[in-house]
C-alpha cells in the first residue's frame, strides 16, 4: 500500500510551494491506488491559529484534494512523543541543554572555533552541555533534550541507509555534518526532527514527498527510525517553487498566496499550470 502525506504548519497562508508539494503527493497516491494523508504540524502553539488551520483546509479542498477525516493533529500527541524521549533517554543518546540560540551562535563563533559549521538546523551545536558521560536518573522536564549524534552513530550496527528516488543514499559523517540536533523544545515539548519520524511510523507512511530543503534533515530522520526500531519510507525531494528572483517561497510572501490567486480568479488548473503540474 502507498501512503503519503502532507503535514503544513497553521502559522500562515499556504503559498505555490506549498500546493505543488500537496498536489504532487496526493497525484502520487492517486496514481498508486493508495493514501494521501493530511497532518497538521501545530505543536508551536505561540504562532499557530485556528483561522489558519481552517484555511488549509479551505484551499487544499478548493484544490481538489481529499483525504481521510478525522486529521491526526500533533499537539495532541505530546505523550507519544514523551515515549519515545524517553526509550532514547534510556538508551544513554540525550542529554538536557539550557543553551539560547544567542549561546550558541556565540560559542560557535569564538575565534578559537574557527568558521563555525552549519547544519540542517542552522550553525551545528558546539557541544557546552554535552556530559562526558550518559546521563542517569529520570528524564528531565522544562528543558531542551539534544541527541548526542556521536553516541546514537556508535550504536548503530549496521550503516544507514535510505531510498531517495532510484538511489540508495548512505549518510555519513552525522556528529561532524549534523551535530547533536534537538529533539525536544522546552517550549514544544517536542522538535520537528522527532515528532514528524513518530508520526510517519503511526501512520504507515510508506512514501515521504516533500521539499528539497529537508533533504538534508532526511538523515536525521532515518537515523531517528533506526534507534527506536521504526521502519524508513521511501523519500522523494522535489524542487522548490521560487520567485522571479531565485528565492524560495515562505509563508511571509503573502502576494504568492493560494486564497489571493483564488481572489484574483484563478481556478485550480491556473494553480497547476502556475507550478508545473
Amino acid at each position: 500500500m502507498f501512503i503519503t502525506r502532507f503535514a503544513p504548519s497553521p502559522t500562515g497562508p499556504l503559498h505555490l510551494g506549498h500546493a505543488y508539494s500537496a498536489m504532487l503527493a496526493h497525484d502520487r497516491a492517486q496514481a498508486e491506488g493508495g493514501t494521501f494523508l493530511l497532518r497538521i504540524d501545530d505543536l508551536d502553539q505561540s504562532r499557530c491559529r485556528p483561522e489558519w488551520e481552517a484555511q488549509i483546509f479551505d484551499d487544499l479542498a478548493w484544490l481538489g484534494l481529499d483525504w481521510p477525516r478525522p486529521v491526526l493533529r500533533q499537539s495532541t500527541r505530546l505523550p507519544r512523543y514523551r515515549a519515545a524521549l524517553n526509550i532514547l533517554w534510556d538508551q544513554g543518546l540525550l542529554y538536557h541543554c539550557f543553551c539560547s540560540r544567542a549561546d550558541i551562535r556565540a560559542a560557535a563563533s569564538a575565534p578559537q572555533e574557527g568558521a563555525p559549521l552549519l547544519g540542517p538546523d542552522g550553525v551545528n551545536y558546539p557541544g557546552t552541555c554535552r556530559p562526558t558521560a550518559p546521563q542517569n536518573g529520570p528524564m528531565p522536564e522544562g528543558c531542551a533534550l539534544r541527541l548526542d549524534m556521536a553516541r546514537a552513530c556508535a550504536r548503530l550496527t549496521n550503516p544507514l541507509i535510505y531510498r531517495e528516488k532510484d538511489d540508495v543514499i548512505t549518510p555519513r559523517d552525522l556528529p561532524e555534518t549534523v551535530g547533536d540536533v534537538v529533539l525536544a523544545r522546552r517550549e514544544m515539548g517536542a522538535s520537528y526532527h522527532l515528532s514528524v519520524v513518530v508520526d510517519d511510523a503511526d501512520q504507515g507512511i510508506t512514501h515521504v514527498i516533500r521539499g528539497e530543503d529537508l533533504q538534508e534533515a532526511t538523515q536525521i530522520h532515518v537515523l531517528l527510525q533506526h534507534l527506536l526500531g521504526l521502519p524508513t519510507p521511501a523519500y522523494h525531494h522535489h524542487a522548490l517553487i521560487r520567485d522571479d528572483a531565485g528565492k524560495r517561497l515562505a509563508k511571509r510572501d503573502d502576494a504568492r498566496a493560494i486564497a489571493t490567486f483564488r481572489a484574483e480568479g484563478a481556478s485550480p488548473q491556473d494553480i497547476r499550470a502556475m507550478v508545473g503540474l
